[in-house]
C-alpha cells in the first residue's frame, strides 16, 4: 500500500495495519523449536535497528535468511525495498508470510528451501552486476541465523567471497547477520585476543568485519542462554591473503589446531611424518614466523606469509596439499590393532583432542 504523495514527490511504502508479531504466533500455532535452535525477535525496534545497521535499503533488493514469524521481514519492507527474497526451510512460517507478502503486492518473493543448498547466482537481476573493484552492488543479505546454522553458512559465503561466486557473483554483496555473541567476538578479535580464531582469519582476510551492537538473549523468543551479535560484513577488494579458499582454511585450522601450545605445534599437522620435523622449520623460516608464538597472537600479514610458504611447498610438491594428519593417525592405529600390539602406546593429548 503506498500513501499518496505531494505532487513531485516519490511516495513512501507503509505497511497497512497488520497483526502483531506475537499475534501471528498465535494465530499459526508457532513455536520455537529447540532441536532447529530458533528464537523469535519480536520487538519492532529491534529488528529496525538490525535492519538500519545493513545501509540504505530503500530500492534495494534483499534476501532475508530464514525470515520466521517475519519481524525483520516487516523492518525490511518498510526501509522501502524495491524486492524482498525470503528464504524460510520451516513450512510453518510459510502461511504468515505470505500474509506479508500480500500487504506489500509485487515486492516480496518466498522460497520454501534451505539456505545452505539454496543456489543465489540467479536470485536478483543481472542489471544489479557490479564488477568487484566499484562500490558493492544495491543487494543485501540480512538474516537473525539459528545458532546451529550461523557458523556453516558464513564459512559458505565466506568460500563464496573468495571465488567471487554464489551471492558475490553480482560484486561484494554486503551481509548483516546474528551470532551468539561469542562467535561475534571471534569474528572481529585482533592478535592477542583469546576469541582469535580460524573464524577471525578466514572473515577479516576477506572482508572488512563490524560487530555492530548486542541484543540481550531476554529480548529473544523463547531466551536463549546467551546474548546476540549483530555483524555486519562488507566483502574487501583485495583479500588480505592472496591464495585458494583451500589453502588458507587449511593452514589457518592447522594452526588453531592446538591453540594453548607454539603455532609450530600446529603446523607440524600440515606435513606428514617423514620429514615433518624439517618441512615445519623450513615453512617457519620462510615465513619468518617466531615458532613459540601461540596460534592466537599470530597478525593477519604472518598468516599471510605462512599460506605464501605453504603454497610454495606444495607447488614444489603435489602431494603435500593432499596430505591429511588426521587420517595419517587414523592408519597408524588401524596397523596398531591389525598387528595386534599389546603394548599400544598412551594417546598423546593431541591425538586426543583431534
Amino acid at each position: 500500500l503506498c500513501l499518496m504523495a505531494a505532487p513531485g514527490k516519490v511516495a513512501a511504502f507503509r505497511l497497512p495495519p497488520l497483526p502483531t508479531i506475537g499475534e501471528i504466533i498465535k494465530l499459526f500455532r508457532l513455536k520455537a523449536l529447540k532441536q532447529l535452535s530458533q528464537n523469535f525477535l519480536l520487538d519492532l525496534r529491534l529488528t529496525d535497528k538490525i535492519v538500519k545497521q545493513a545501509g540504505e535499503l530503500k530500492n534495494a533488493y534483499v534476501c532475508e535468511v530464514g525470515p520466521g514469524p517475519g519481524g525483520i521481514t516487516r523492518s525490511i519492507l518498510s526501509a522501502g525495498v524495491e524486492q524482498l527474497l525470503l528464504i524460510e526451510k520451516d513450512a510453518r512460517f510459510i502461511p504468515g508470510l505470505q500474509m506479508l507478502s500480500e500487504a506489500a503486492p509485487g515486492k516480496v518473493h518466498i522460497v520454501h528451501g534451505d539456505i545452505l543448498t539454496y543456489k543465489m547466482e540467479k536470485a536478483f537481476p543481472k542489471h544489479l552486476k557490479k564488477n568487484w573493484e566499484d562500490e558493492p552492488p544495491d543487494i543485501h543479505i540480512i538474516g537473525n541465523l539459528p545458532f546451529s546454522v550461523s557458523t556453516p553458512l558464513i564459512i559458505k559465503w565466506l568460500e563464496n567471497v573468495s571465488k567471487r561466486d554464489g551471492p558475490f557473483i553480482y560484486g561484494r554483496t554486503q551481509m548483516t547477520l546474528t551470532f551468539q555473541k561469542e562467535v561475534g567476538e571471534r569474528l572481529t578479535a585482533n592478535p592477542g585476543s583469546n576469541q582469535r580464531s580460524r573464524l577471525s582469519i578466514m572473515a577479516q582476510h576477506l572482508c572488512t568485519v563490524e560487530n555492530c551492537f548486542i541484543i540481550p538473549g531476554q529480548a529473544f523468543v523463547p531466551k536463549p542462554e546467551v546474548d546476540v551479535a549483530v555483524v555486519h560484513f562488507i566483502p574487501l577488494v583485495q583479500p588480505k591473503i592472496q591464495q585458494p579458499f583451500e589453502l588458507v582454511e587449511k593452514v589457518v585450522q592447522s594452526v588453531f589446531q592446538f591453540r594453548r601450545k607454539y603455532c609450530f605445534r600446529g603446523i607440524e599437522t600440515l606435513f606428514p611424518e617423514n620429514g615433518r620435523l624439517k618441512r615445519t622449520e623450513q615453512l617457519m623460516m620462510t615465513a619468518d614466523v617466531d615458532p613459540t608464538l601461540r596460534p592466537f597472537q599470530l597478525s593477519m600479514s604472518q598468516f599471510r606469509n605462512l599460506c605464501n610458504a605453504y603454497r610454495k611447498m606444495c607447488d614444489e610438491d603435489p602431494s603435500l596439499f593432499v596430505f591429511n594428519y588426521r587420517e595419517e593417525l587414523r592408519q597408524k592405529k588401524m596397523t596398531r590393532s591389525l598387528l595386534g600390539s599389546t603394548d599400544e602406546p598412551e594417546q598423546t593429548e593431541e591425538e586426543k583432542q583431534l
